[in-house]
């Protein structure tokens, strides 16, 4: 059964809510994390995206370093969650809302969809301000049978899909959209080239319209499901897989899960 406990940020302390009116509030910056028995992967990366993403004065204003830190001590250290921060704010008010969430059902493939109704976010390189909109997309594309919408940009080029990052394997390369592109700074992504570099694998960035990336292996990679790999892109291009290299890299991500 699905579990949410929403908290808020009161007065130095998580106050638990029965009830969350979230009229009139937007999502200014969020970060969610997969936590299973205790442990989570790039934890600090998370909180440096989440902390680092506010304005220098509003994170002092809402002492979110502080709120940062009782969130994590809330995470119970067994079975799994998937916790979500988030800065809202209402008319002028700044808010900071903690949500204890049981872990959604976790996958290692996905099917795709590439959204072709231009691109939809506002503000694409912080986590926060684009959530009901690329939810919206992925609803939409649901109709066709795609967990995810692939966001081109406007010159068509591959930059990511509605809730993950997009790496692909041009044989032994691994490869990925140019870091100059508007994007959510995926921290699994990040943890991934990181490993590629430790092992001494080449990695590369390449701007590539969907027909350029036919015959690779193309993976999807985001905080709740780690790597999936992409089985099928909806009138998309043909995909690869080699035996093995998912269960592989997946295995070594798990290896990097820390207590928190």
């Amino acid at each position: 059964m699905s579990v949410e406990s929403i908290y808020r940020w009161h007065g130095g302390e998580l106050v638990a809510l029965d009830y969350c009116d979230m009229t009139d509030t937007s999502i200014e910056v969020a970060d969610s994390w997969l936590v299973t028995g205790g442990t989570s992967l790039a934890l600090g990366l998370h909180r440096e995206r989440f902390l680092g993403s506010m304005a220098p004065d509003d994170r002092a204003a809402t002492n979110a370093d502080d709120f940062w830190d009782a969130s994590l001590a809330l995470i119970p250290r067994a079975d799994d969650w998937f916790p979500r921060v988030e800065l809202q704010r209402r008319g002028e008010s700044l808010l900071l809302v903690f949500r204890l969430r049981s872990s959604p059902a976790r996958r290692n493939n996905l099917v795709e969809a590439t959204w072709l109704d231009g691109d939809p976010r506002t503000v694409p390189r912080i986590k926060g301000p684009d959530l009901d909109t690329m939810t919206r997309i992925r609803t939409t594309v649901q109709s066709e049978g795609a967990a995810e919408a692939i966001i081109l940009t406007d010159d068509g080029y591959v930059v990511e899909d509605s809730h993950s990052g997009l790496l692909w394997w041009r044989g032994d390369i691994l490869c990925g959209p140019p870091a100059t592109f508007d994007r959510v700074d995926s921290v699994t992504v990040r943890s991934v080239l990181a490993l590629a570099a430790a092992l001494g694998v080449e990695t590369y960035e390449e701007a590539v319209t969907p027909p350029e990336i036919a015959d690779t292996e193309l993976w999807s990679l985001n905080a709740l499901h780690g790597i999936r790999i992409v089985t099928r892109w909806i009138d998309g291009p043909s995909l690869a897989q080699l035996p093995g290299r998912l269960a592989l890299w997946r295995a070594r991500m798990d290896a990097l899960r820390k207590p928190l």
